[in-house]
């Protein structure tokens, strides 16, 4: 029975897997004329797998020779030009061994020797010469090589394209993070490393893998109920889809714990209730791709572009907006439209509960306390629970914050993560400009005539800056409108004071009833 795969490049007969030529359309004419382009996309998108299935489809087509290797290996090599060519070279040979080419396909045994920086294109050259169909190779992982290697391989292949092409490989694809005008950063972020001119410029097209469409989703999952007879019905892929917008890994992520982790039983359909306890597995679990992306928070590059969209800010522009940008672009954190947003529901909730950890550890209080015996959560007394744990420390763990212009929104949302998460759940509602975090808690209960229901409660976070006026009446006139979309009677703004004017914390910290512009009487926590 084939899976769900988190790890590693899916195989046909193993994995349920979206087609290569769905996932890059454009790549088989690029092939079939010779060209040479680049294929980027954030880390877990499937680039491999999409990459590996079109080589294979390549060879059994009988019209060509094509080979997927990595170039991850020549990574250790740094700026050692002639290290980095032999490793190459190396892991051409074992991707073609590994892959079972014919003899008369494979390349030259051994490989042509020649000078250092000439080594790779002296060696495609015999390939190419030798070998009865065109050559296509894909090198994957190609900004693995650093700086002066990457710099050689590139011009080498320039070199060959354009000295000797009928002799040289018939197309190239070039694999990784980045584009390859960005491979600059694969030498430390000097654009100097790489040189004035570019070293790739033969290039036809760039292509990005996108993240899977909802339809995309929905036939992956269909796969599974064809051969298991599960359905995902039809609001659990639309669930699926929301939280993760796509992203592969996410998308496989979700589905294999609900079946596999889960164990979810096959005569029963999987609902969205299922994709938000695997949701929530998932983050609590911090699995690898999602560690990774967290690790990237404590960078300042990171940091320029996340803190403001936490915070609601505007991104003012600087000399480093642009790269920045593209940075968090093709880390995937970032979407790669506009407007600039968190990628994924389910990146913002590992961003700001990543950044919350310190706050979360230093609430003592028991989430039961706060439960209701019915299973709801009890508004009031989380708040001014709340309030009390802001007057004792909320200043002290805003202050030690790394993200300062989003604190004292980051405190809260740890807070309530530690009180109302593995019972319940919060999705938030925040990005650039908006000036606002907006939060939903949903908290599943049993009504009084035994049947399951969901608590919804909404809270408006506004932070009143230096230079700023009293939010106050933005706030109230935001909230009316969250609770109108979330068709809520009611709901809590909090403004956070951070002015250095600003009255002592255990002064300014109280509750009062407000009246929204619509009529709605709301609380309001001044903290």
């Amino acid at each position: 029975m084939r899976y769900f795969n988190t790890a590693g490049p899916c195989l046909p007969t193993r994995h349920y897997m979206l087609s290569a030529q769905e996932r890059l359309p454009q790549a088989r004419e690029i092939v079939d004329q010779g060209q040479y382009f680049v294929v980027h996309a954030p880390r877990q998108t499937g680039k491999t797998t999409a990459l590996a299935a079109m080589a294979r489809d390549l060879t059994a087509s009988g019209r060509y020779a094509a080979l997927r290797f990595s170039c991850e290996m020549a990574e250790a090599a740094d700026q050692d030009i002639e290290r980095a060519e032999l490793l190459v070279l190396s892991a051409i040979r074992q991707s073609a061994e590994a892959a079972g080419l014919p003899d008369e396909l494979a390349p030259p045994s051994p490989w042509p020797d020649d000078a250092p920086g000439a080594r790779l294109k002296r060696g495609l050259m015999e390939w190419a010469r030798s070998c009865p169909l065109p050559l296509v190779l894909v090198f994957d992982e190609i900004d693995a090589l650093q700086g002066q290697s990457l710099r050689s391989v590139l011009r080498q292949l320039r070199d060959g394209y354009t000295d000797v092409r009928d002799q040289f490989p018939h197309a190239v694809a070039l694999c990784g993070l980045r584009d390859v005008r960005d491979y600059k950063a694969a030498s430390g972020g000097d654009a100097g490393r790489l040189g004035t001119s570019s070293p790739f410029n033969i290039k036809v097209a760039s292509l990005r893998l996108g993240d899977f469409t909802e339809a995309e989703v929905a036939e992956l999952y269909g796969q599974h109920t064809t051969e298991t007879g599960q359905e995902f019905t039809l609001d659990a892929v639309r669930r699926a889809f929301w939280c993760t917008q796509g992203q592969p890994w996410l998308v496989n992520a979700l589905a294999y714990e609900i079946t596999s982790r889960m164990r979810v039983s096959l005569s029963e359909p999987v609902t969205p209730e299922h994709v938000d306890e695997a949701k929530e597995r998932l983050i609590l679990a911090r699995a690898t791709h999602l560690d990774s992306l967290a690790a990237r928070l404590g960078e300042d590059r990171v940091r320029r572009i996340v803190q403001p969209l936490i915070a609601g800010e505007l991104l003012l522009p600087t000399d480093t907006y642009d790269d920045d940008l593209a940075y968090v672009r093709d880390l995937g954190l970032v979407a790669p439209d506009t407007p600039v947003r968190v990628a994924n529901p389910i990146y913002k909730e590992v961003i700001v509960r990543v950044l919350g950890n310190n706050t979360e550890s230093q609430v003592v209080d028991a989430p039961s306390s706060f439960r209701l015996a019915d299973g709801r959560i009890d508004m009031d007394k989380l708040l001014h629970s709340f309030a009390e744990f802001w007057r004792e420390n909320g200043e002290i763990l805003a202050t030690a914050s790394t993200y300062p212009e989003a604190a004292a929104q980051l405190v809260l949302m740890a807070y309530l993560h530690r009180i109302v998460n593995g019972a319940g759940f919060i999705d938030r509602e925040y990005g650039v400009g908006r000036r606002r975090v907006d939060l939903l808690i949903r908290q599943p209960y049993t009504a009084a005539d035994g049947s399951r229901t969901v608590q919804r409660e909404a809270l408006e976070l506004k932070v009143w800056r230096q230079g700023r006026t009293d939010p106050l009446a933005e706030g109230l006139a935001q909230l009316d409108d969250y609770l109108d979309r979330m068709e809520l009677p009611t709901g809590t703004l909090v403004v956070f004071d951070t002015r250095p004017q600003a009255a002592p914390v255990h002064e300014r910290t109280a509750f009062s009833q407000q009246t929204t512009p619509s009529g709605r009487t709301v609380t309001l926590l001044r903290a």
